[in-house]
């Protein structure tokens, strides 16, 4: 990963961390809309998601060729009830986690990034597949999981928070 990369991540983490703070427990269990999750939930997936990809991004790394199994994401969040948990437990929680992420990312074995993966079922697995048939790497799977963090948070802090390029 190149220096911007981790930069931005970094200062996303930072960034974000400080704004989620400044809703209340009650403004992030609110829902948009019957069925859609609150900020406490969209929150709980992406510790959830930062859960999966650390063991993505340890084992694409190990000698052996590793399994990245997809994860049910809604039973994840009921599950673990985000909903009847505190917000700023929740918020640090998540800044915590992509913390370590960032540093897991940074401490990376640059030879393991172009190692290709092509187990059967990647693409359920990415937030953005690849096309032309490209194969995913361990860099492309760290920077696809960067990029679901993000979109996410525009939808908890809106799209001023993180414009679409970012």
């Amino acid at each position: 990963m190149d220096e911007h990369f981790l930069t931005d991540f970094r200062a996303t983490i930072a960034r974000a961390s400080e704004r989620l703070l400044t809703l209340s427990d009650e403004e992030a269990s609110q829902r948009p809309a019957p069925g859609k999750w609150s900020p406490k939930e969209i929150i709980g997936h992406l510790i959830d998601s930062a859960a999966n990809n650390h063991a993505r991004f340890v084992r694409g790394q190990l000698p052996a060729d590793p399994q990245f199994s997809k994860y049910e994401q809604e039973g994840w969040v009921r599950v673990q009830r985000y909903q009847d948990r505190r917000w700023s437990d929740i918020v640090r929680l998540w800044q915590a986690y992509n913390e370590h992420l960032a540093w897991v990312v940074e401490a990376a074995d640059r030879a393991t990034l172009d190692r290709e993966f092509t187990a059967p079922g990647l693409d359920d697995i990415l937030w953005k597949t690849l096309d032309n048939g490209r194969v995913p790497t361990l860099g492309y799977f760290m920077t696809d999981y960067v990029v679901h963090l993000k979109h996410h948070l525009r939808q908890v802090l809106g799209h001023a928070f993180l414009p679409a390029s970012a």
